[in-house]
């Protein structure tokens, strides 16, 4: 049973969320759970559903006391501990790896220590190195499993000199570091590397970068629309004030509805003709991310330009908010 599901696995908390004048006053509440990314994606065509069940079920309870139930929401649960981190294998740490690896095989090809003695430490970097070249689609381009291997290739009489033996080792690792390095940079934002300081979408940002690196299935590029769509959610939540940002349309934005409390904040923040050409900016950002969030199909391009749209409009709305201000 998917409500049973969600908030077994998930974690439900009750809040008050605002207030009804008729009949001398009531108090509305909110249940709102949290669950795991995997099981949101698992649920994510029924989630509008199984929030108006749970609603239903939980209104009889609340019959029982003063005030009553105005939503049940739904949403995936945040990494407390992104850290930056895009890979599992640091970069720092398959660098120096991927050095330590050389300097070894060009030592034991040079005269230095003999092969049996440092054979164990060169097989244990393997698989670090392996698994770090994997996650970041980089070609291993050295194909010996042992330094037995190399041995055999530079006493065939192929690499007869100690430079010779330096220099194939040297192309052999130059290009992979180098790949590595630029995938270092990649990882962070061109502009901006320093959090927000908003909390719940600064972890939003971390775990969308994580995931998108890590995604390879269409499951897992959903997974990063779905993250995108809750960072919309929650930079707009903390941003949006509703006595200073009226609706564009009329409608009260319910505390999900992420694109009209955005439009408001924008509408109302960025007046005047001067600021025409940064509004429509805005609002255009904020179209595309939101659009992105929505749409079904889930490959590499598609959640890769989630992404960037949906980083592109909370260091724009963090650039109004003044949040990027030089301090």
């Amino acid at each position: 049973m998917p409500e049973f599901e969600v908030l077994s696995e998930g974690e439900s908390t009750i809040e008050l969320t605002g207030f009804d004048n008729w009949d001398g006053g009531t108090d509305i509440y909110g249940i709102f759970t949290k669950v795991p990314l995997d099981l949101y994606s698992k649920y994510e065509h029924e989630i509008e559903a199984i929030e108006q069940s749970i609603k239903k079920k939980a209104e009889k309870i609340f019959r029982t006391y003063s005030g009553w139930l105005g939503e049940a929401v739904i949403s995936p649960e945040l990494s407390d501990n992104i850290q930056g981190k895009a890979y599992k294998v640091d970069c720092d740490e398959l660098i120096n790896t991927l050095e330590l690896q050389k300097s070894l095989m060009v030592s034991v090809s040079t005269g230095g220590p003999k092969i049996q003695t440092v054979n164990q430490d060169y097989k244990d970097r393997l698989q670090l190195i392996s698994d770090g070249l994997a996650e970041r689609n980089i070609k291993n381009s050295n194909p010996f499993s042992d330094l037995w291997e190399w041995y055999g290739k530079w006493s065939d009489g192929s690499l007869p000199s100690y430079q010779s033996r330096r220099e194939h080792i040297s192309k052999m690792f130059s290009p992979i570091i180098e790949q590595v390095k630029k995938s270092k940079n990649h990882a962070s934002s061109p502009v901006f590397e320093e959090p927000t300081g908003w909390a719940r979408v600064d972890r939003s940002i971390g775990e969308i970068r994580l995931r998108l690196v890590q995604a390879s299935t269409e499951e897992q590029y959903q997974a990063v629309g779905l993250l995108c769509r809750e960072t919309l959610i929650s930079v707009a939540q903390v941003i949006y004030v509703e006595e200073d940002h009226p609706s564009t349309d009329g409608v009260k934005p319910s505390k999900t509805d992420a694109k009209r409390m955005l439009e408001a904040y924008i509408s109302a923040t960025l007046q005047g003709k001067s600021n025409e050409a940064i509004r429509k900016h805005a609002k255009a950002s904020l179209t595309l991310a939101n659009d992105l969030t929505h749409k079904r199909t889930a490959e590499f391009r598609d959640a890769a330009m989630c992404a960037e749209a949906t980083n592109s409009l909370v260091n724009i709305i963090a650039i109004i908010s003044g949040r990027r201000d030089k301090r």
